[in-house]
């Protein structure tokens, strides 16, 4: 499926016209420094304390109670419905299912950082920036049960639709981004693509012609650590925010558990990219708490105490340690948002066992604007063989 710019609103800014230009390309400097120790990002710490960040808490300044409870729920939920395809899959009503699982923080920060007009381009785990744009969860379902190719419009949301090859979405992007400033809109683009995917000869493409053609690009990697059974170490020798520096725009790791924080970095890198400066790679040093997919075992590949490790610096429980310590919420809201979360679980099961099976046929259409002699024989071998199952069970 294309899509179309629709991001033709208002005339770009310069980089000289917008207030707060001159910070990020100090935190440009600082986070993508030549050499040394990775630098990484944070605002919460894994007990939930708040640490004060001079380059990034301008970005977070204006947030309310009401926003971290916001996107607290934005995570729960997320999770809730994450846990019930995992269980839909197991149950045999889904083939396949990739699960966010630790990720939460990464994608919920990151996606509120989008502007309506913004557009996303993801892979295919990420459920959590698919509701923060607005997709009906059970949307995201239908590919993954066989009834579709996608659930949604992407024109809709802005949002567009999953994305199975890896880092091919960047490429996409890239190009999108590239008519978005070719249109003098001053709206952002934003990829997701993984640990993984970076090592993938597409992305090394994306980051060239966005470099070069100064493109409103974001590039999202969230780095869970493993690319399926294949740890990053063996993947690059530098950390994966650092490759930005060839190519010539700037890079930043945040830590991907901490939703304040990722929230920060993805306003900061969109608003360098709606000023008119280019692209940047974030990268999300997150971990990813389950398989790869429902058809993986990770126990074949890495130890639990790595996960143990990682369950302490939980993104959920992150940020509830801050809305409690902060006095920002109470029992009563955390019982609402249990029951909303069950509630939400049940939407799914419900509609993922409702979807109707898709018209067989349906394959055949669209092929050609005209049809198509050769579409023509194929649909009717198909519908004789399809006849045949109907005059065996006649048979019976």
């Amino acid at each position: 499926m294309t899509v179309e710019s629709s991001a033709a609103r208002k005339p770009r800014r310069s980089a000289a016209g917008k207030a707060g230009t001159a910070g990020a390309r100090r935190s440009n400097r600082s986070a993508a420094k030549q050499g040394g120790e990775p630098e990484l990002v944070q605002l919460l710490t894994p007990e939930g304390k708040r640490v004060k960040n001079p380059e990034f808490d301008a970005y977070v300044a204006g947030i309310t109670p009401d926003d971290l409870r916001g996107l607290y729920r934005d995570m729960v939920l997320t999770r809730r419905f994450d846990a019930e395809a995992t269980a839909l899959q197991r149950q045999g009503e889904l083939g396949l299912w990739a699960s966010l699982l630790g990720q939460e923080a990464a994608q919920i920060g990151s996606g509120r950082a989008t502007r309506e007009d913004d557009y996303v381009f993801p892979t295919y785990r990420e459920h959590g920036v698919a509701w923060c744009r607005g997709v009906d969860p059970t949307n995201l379902l239908g590919m993954f049960r066989g009834v579709n190719n996608g659930g949604w419009d992407p024109n809709g949301n802005n949002f567009h639709l999953y994305t199975i090859v890896i880092g091919s979405q960047t490429l996409h992007a890239t190009g999108y981004a590239m008519g978005v400033a070719k249109d003098g809109a001053d709206s952002a683009v934003i990829a997701y693509f993984g640990d993984g995917a970076s090592s993938q000869g597409d992305v090394a493409e994306s980051f060239t012609f966005s470099a070069v053609y100064n493109a409103p690009v974001v590039f999202f990697c969230q780095n869970n650590q493993w690319a399926i059974s294949e740890p990053t170490e063996k993947q690059t020798r530098v950390p994966l925010y650092q490759r930005a520096q060839g190519y010539g725009f700037p890079g930043v790791r945040v830590d991907g558990n901490d939703v304040l924080a990722c929230l920060a970095v993805t306003r900061w890198a969109l608003e360098r990219a709606r000023n008119g400066e280019g692209p940047t790679l974030v990268e999300a040093f997150t971990y990813r708490m389950g398989a790869h997919t429902t058809s993986d075992d990770p126990t074949r590949y890495r130890h639990d105490d790595e996960r143990v490790a990682w369950e302490a610096k939980d993104p959920i429980l992150r940020l509830r340690a801050h809305l409690e310590a902060a006095g920002h919420a109470d029992e009563d809201f955390f019982a609402e948002l249990e029951a909303e979360s069950e509630t939400l679980g049940k939407r799914v099961r419900e509609a993922v066992r409702a979807m109707p099976d898709p018209d067989r046929f349906a394959i055949f259409e669209n092929v050609y604007a005209d049809g198509h002699a050769l579409v023509d024989e194929e649909r009717a071998q198909f519908a004789a063989y399809q006849a045949s199952f109907a005059d065996a069970e006649g048979g019976n």
